[in-house]
């Protein structure tokens, strides 16, 4: 047997205190003898195992806490745990028996505040403390003078790698005092509370969807079955990585805890973090699931980390958006690429949540989310639903999906007043472009469940289009347009909160935001793109450098993405050559004819109610005037209706002749003679 029952224990130093008064040798006799076994080989340096090779938890493993001891035992009448805890943990951390009796003797003052006086009168002290490194070790039976026994309290040793020991500092090595966190405690008790930091990342069982397992579980099932203790689940945009995870330790027969790095309470490194999720998968007797593992790119701790979780006393799967960094260590975990859900799969998920009647399936399978996101989803409007008092709806869906991906940025598809075809006034051949985009962007999965249309060697499934024109053609109103016709919201890339300063930055943001895009179903919409998307120059600095690595990045990323793209220029030759390939669409809009004029102003003037009859509006007259862009005629009519509501009147040739010269003058250009 690992441990003593704390019974003993307790009698044993109770013992000795009382003896301690004229016969400090025979108190100390009574104390050691309290833990102390025959431990001969202490001197030996072969004492020390080798801790490197640390071995899975098995799947059958009782659960934490132990069977309930006889009745009668001193410790369970105490309140505390029988030895069956102690020996768990002892098995899952791989500790020597002495190691176990060190952890049992430290975490006594915790476990019954009797122990904490005994240890203050056998330190000299008057009131209660914890255990002195000399303390344990004599209680434990080993040498003071003894290496091999020190070395068990050491900063590499199991105890102290994995915070199941924290050994406070001090001037004196032998008088620190020696402490066990409240999660170790609580796992010796039968209950394991989790400490703040752990608690903050974990995910509980609610959150995590099950699936039927895939082929990619499956063969992370047989890697776990065959004692692989780190693995590496790549998981793309909209694929099921936590899923997977989940589904091959279910089919290894392995229970585990999920955790999330991105979920770290601020100012923790990663390699505190990681350092506390091992322990409390340890006390769990679970194996380790960790998501968001591509913070570690770029992190100062990244190879640290990987170290620490290799030597994992359970087995670890780390779950990253990117794929596994040769640069962490020499040696390869096993990778497995999480596939990402069919739409036949994201609608079974969403069919948990409500009905094919209350939310069609066309609805919900454009929505690329994991398994995760979708129950977040379902149960959000399942919820808002029943607030509201009317059925789960499309309209519903679309909101929840996009308050889920954080999309502040996003102007709503499903807004009251949509936009069509009817409100562009454009020539013919642009008009027609325009609807073909439209048909592609509608019929895109039809097209994409025919098979490998868009090609293979890692191709996205994406369309792209490169809206060119003039300020004022109307580029932005037809990217809405694209967008409410097909249903799809409008996530507009704000450029502000994208380029950065910083190298590397500006490729994270937007990595950012096409991961988003492909996950909720959106139009990405990139206004002003030359700013991005502007030509490579021969290479004359380091500035010059990582501009070319931007456009770089952004041509490769825009080939691999599966979601629809607009993008808009004033001046399409500032954009670089290489885009022209992944365009499906160039779609130029010109500046208007006179008549297009005429009919942008019928339009514009229907809008602003009732007309000034006594001043007649001439548009012939005005079209053949006013040579401006589609922008610039909806801000003077603007004008002219805020210039009529000022004079109390319909809007008249009065008020459009006055807005129009001073939108002239705010554009720098001479007004014609005409509104002179």
């Amino acid at each position: 047997m690992i441990g003593r029952q704390l019974g003993d224990v307790r009698a044993a130093v109770e013992q000795a205190v009382q003896r301690r008064g004229g016969a400090q040798s025979a108190g100390w006799t009574a104390v050691v003898a309290v833990l102390r076994r025959d431990h001969p080989d202490l001197d030996d340096e072969s004492f020390v195992e080798d801790q490197d090779h640390l071995a899975p938890v098995g799947g059958d493993a009782a659960p934490v806490g132990g069977d309930a001891a006889p009745d009668g035992d001193p410790a369970v009448e105490a309140g505390t745990a029988g030895p069956d805890a102690l020996e768990r943990i002892a098995a899952v951390f791989r500790l020597t028996p002495a190691e176990a009796d060190l952890l049992l003797a430290a975490a006594a003052p915790d476990l019954d505040p009797n122990f904490a006086l005994a240890y203050g009168q056998l330190l000299g002290g008057s009131g209660p403390q914890p255990a002195s490194v000399a303390l344990l070790l004599e209680l434990a039976g080993i040498p003071l003078l003894s290496g091999a026994g020190r070395a068990l309290l050491g900063r590499t040793a199991p105890l102290l790698r994995w915070g199941l020991l924290q050994v406070a500092p001090g001037p004196l090595n032998l008088a620190r005092a020696v402490t066990v966190g409240e999660d170790v405690v609580g796992t010796l008790v039968g209950h394991p509370v989790p400490e703040p930091i752990s608690q903050a990342m974990e995910i509980g069982s609610a959150d995590i969807d099950h699936l039927p397992p895939s082929e990619s579980a499956c063969q992370l099932a047989q890697a776990l079955r065959a004692g692989t203790s780190l693995c590496w689940v790549e998981d793309p945009a909209g694929a099921a990585g936590l899923a997977t995870a989940v589904s091959a330790f279910e089919q290894a027969d392995i229970a585990c805890a999920v955790f999330d790095l991105a979920l770290r309470p601020s100012g923790v490194t990663l390699l505190d973090a990681a350092l506390h999720v091992v322990r409390r998968a340890g006390l769990l007797a679970s194996a380790l699931v960790l998501r968001s593992a591509e913070v570690l790119v770029g992190d100062d701790h990244a190879i640290e980390v990987i170290s620490l979780l290799s030597r994992s006393p359970v087995p670890v799967v780390l779950i990253g958006r990117c794929r596994w960094n040769p640069a962490f260590r020499p040696e390869l975990p096993v990778v497995i690429r999480a596939a990402p859900l069919a739409p036949e799969e994201r609608i079974t998920l969403w069919r948990r949540h409500f009905t094919a009647e209350q939310v069609s399936g066309d609805v919900l399978a454009p929505y690329r989310l994991t398994p995760e996101q979708i129950g977040a989803a379902g149960r959000h409007v399942a919820a808002q639903a029943a607030l509201m008092r009317r059925s789960p709806d499309g309209q519903l869906v679309a909101e929840t999906v996009r308050l889920l991906g954080g999309a502040g940025r996003i102007r709503p598809g499903f807004a009251a007043t949509r936009t069509s075809f009817a409100d562009l006034q454009l020539p013919a051949e642009t008009h027609a472009s325009l609807r073909r985009l439209g048909d592609w962007v509608r019929l895109r999965d039809s097209v994409i469940s025919r098979g490998q249309v868009h090609g293979t060697g890692g191709k996205g499934s994406g369309i792209a289009a490169l809206f060119t024109g003039g300020p004022g053609t109307g580029k932005t109103l037809a990217a809405h347009v694209i967008a409410d016709t097909a249903g799809l919201d409008l996530m507009q890339v704000d450029l502000s909160g994208v380029i950065d300063k910083y190298i590397g930055e500006t490729e994270k943001n937007l990595e950012k935001i096409f991961a988003e895009a492909e996950n909720l179903n959106v139009v990405l919409f990139f206004d002003e793109a030359d700013a991005l998307f502007g030509s490579r120059s021969e290479v004359k600095d380091a500035k010059d450098r990582y501009a070319n690595q931007e456009v770089s990045y952004l041509l490769q990323r825009m080939e691999h993405f599966n979601g629809i793209t607009v993008l808009a220029t004033n001046l399409r030759g500032n954009l670089d050559a290489a885009f022209a390939r992944r365009m499906h669409f160039i779609i130029h809009f010109p500046d208007p004819d006179q008549p297009t004029r005429k009919l942008l102003l019928e339009q514009l003037l229907g809008r602003v109610g009732e007309l000034d009859a006594a001043d007649p509006i001439d548009l012939d007259h005005l079209a053949a005037t006013i040579e401006l862009a589609g922008g610039d005629l909806r801000n003077i009519v603007l004008a002219a209706a805020y210039d009529a509501a000022i004079d109390g009147t319909g809007v008249g040739a009065r008020h459009l002749r006055a807005a129009a010269l001073r939108e002239f003058a705010k554009l720098g250009r001479r007004a014609p003679v005409g509104l002179l």
